[in-house]
Order: C-alpha cells, then sequence, then structure tokens
C-alpha cells in the first residue's frame, strides 16, 4: 500500500489464508473454558453457485474426495441448498473429531479454490453448542482471511444473541483472527448445523 492509498483512505483487500481453518481445535478448547461449547461434530462450507459443467465437475470431485474418507464414520458429505440460493457442502464428523471436520472444510474451500472457483467461495461455519439450547457458529470469511461468531438465538425467528457473540469474540481474540468490522458479521439463517 502507497502514501497515497493511505491519504485516500484505500485499504488493501486481505488475501484468503485457508490455513487460518486449522486454528479452530486450538479455539475450541478455549471456547470450552471461557463459555461452555463444545463441537457439534458438523461444518459447512457456503459459495455461491454457477451454472455449467466445470463448476459441476469440481463440486462432484470434492464430494467423492470427501465421502471416500475410510476413517468417516457417520453419513457421508451432503449438499444443500438455502432458501437466498447459496449451497451448503455439509460434513459431519464425531463432536470430538474436530481436526477432521477442519481438514474436510479445508479440502473443500482448495478444491474449489484449485478449479478456479474461489470469487464463488463465501464462508466455512464450524457448529458449537453449549449443552443446552443454544448453538454458536465460528464463520470463516473466505474474502477476508477472518473469522466471526455467530449465535442465533435459539426458538427465535431470525434474532441473535449479540452479547455471547461479544463474548466469544472478546475469548478467541488470542486463537483466531476475528473479524474487527462488525458489519461483516453477517447472518447465516437457515446455515447447515446450526
Amino acid at each position: 500500500m502507497g502514501f497515497l492509498d493511505i491519504l485516500l483512505g484505500r485499504t488493501k483487500a486481505v488475501a484468503p489464508d485457508l490455513d487460518q481453518l486449522f486454528g479452530l481445535p486450538s479455539a475450541a478448547v478455549t471456547l470450552e473454558a471461557a463459555a461452555g461449547f463444545k463441537p457439534t461434530g458438523t461444518g459447512a462450507v457456503c459459495f455461491a453457485s454457477v451454472e455449467g459443467g466445470a463448476f459441476a465437475q469440481a463440486h462432484r470431485e470434492v464430494q467423492e474426495l470427501l465421502d471416500a474418507d475410510a476413517e468417516r464414520t457417520g453419513p457421508p458429505v451432503e449438499v444443500s441448498r438455502d432458501e437466498y440460493g447459496y449451497s451448503w457442502l455439509v460434513s459431519r464428523r464425531e463432536p470430538d473429531d474436530l481436526p477432521a471436520l477442519v481438514s474436510d472444510l479445508h479440502a473443500v474451500n482448495s478444491a474449489l479454490e484449485g478449479s478456479g472457483f474461489g470469487p464463488q467461495l463465501l464462508c466455512s461455519v464450524a457448529g458449537f453448542q453449549d449443552g443446552g439450547p443454544r448453538r454458536l457458529g465460528l464463520v470463516y470469511l473466505y474474502k477476508r482471511g477472518t473469522f466471526y461468531p455467530f449465535a442465533p438465538l435459539a426458538g427465535e425467528t431470525q434474532r441473535r444473541d449479540n452479547a455471547l457473540e461479544l463474548q466469544v469474540k472478546a475469548a478467541l481474540a488470542d486463537d483466531l483472527r476475528i473479524e474487527q468490522d462488525l458489519s461483516r458479521w453477517f447472518p447465516i439463517w437457515g446455515a447447515p448445523g446450526l
């Protein structure tokens, strides 16, 4: 970034750093100690669907790669579409096997990025719950290279637990690259696993 960019307030876009996803297991330990949340074993990658044979082929290859995992004890990887038209590739693992879930999320992102579909990647999310009705997603924003917490209120229609989100932000500040611009903490209503 040059001097003129600084004067004019322009900023350089943050490049995605998929290796940030590997910080989730250590963040999960902090999250459990600070707020009592444990992994649910469900994670998903959200992307804007693209029509065409190349994207369909890349999508099939990603799903086949993850479904071929011999150590997977749960159901195969699922594909769903939300009410907004976005696609979700959902992986389910044992709740205590967060490293394998993170590897799945990383593999999906890497494969789509490697096939030239990085611009279609929106976010990845890993689900957590506190043993009660409260749920939490740690969301990785692909285009920003940052995380933020998303906590939908149990039993409420499209309402968030903002206090919990801010508590998690403070607790995980040393574990994950947290998105500082709260206006980018987009709600992911209907996300699989939340």
